[in-house]
């Protein structure tokens, strides 16, 4: 089945997105993040992973090892090269200040529960 290219400015949904960012590795793995609170879009909480994003939407992520801010620019059409999946989007993580080094206990307790 092949995906279809969406016009500029139509919506995604945020585990797509994810995917097609090459943020996570599988659609399964965004949608537990978004189950476990560890996504927000324009600083809301993502509740569901159906949620839509569109270009200019901030899209945050707590990821196992740090934190990732990022503005979405397009959705994507498919998981494609890391050259591709990064005009995606812009990376504002640096507007979150320095991070500090999470220890092992602390990576553990940040990952998602199923």
């Amino acid at each position: 089945m092949e995906e279809v290219e969406l016009p500029d400015g139509s919506p995604q949904r945020i585990d797509k997105w994810l995917f097609f960012t090459r943020m996570v590795k599988s659609r399964s793995i965004a949608q537990s993040l978004v189950a476990a609170g560890s996504v927000t879009v324009n600083g809301a909480v993502a509740r569901q992973s159906s949620l839509t994003v569109r270009p200019g939407d901030k899209v945050g992520i707590a990821l196992e090892r740090r934190d990732v801010l990022l503005v979405v620019r397009a959705g994507g059409s498919r998981r494609g090269p890391f050259e591709e999946a990064r005009l995606l989007y812009s990376d504002i993580s640096e507007s979150l200040g320095e991070q500090k080094v999470l220890t092992p206990f602390e990576r553990a307790q940040r990952r998602p529960k199923p």
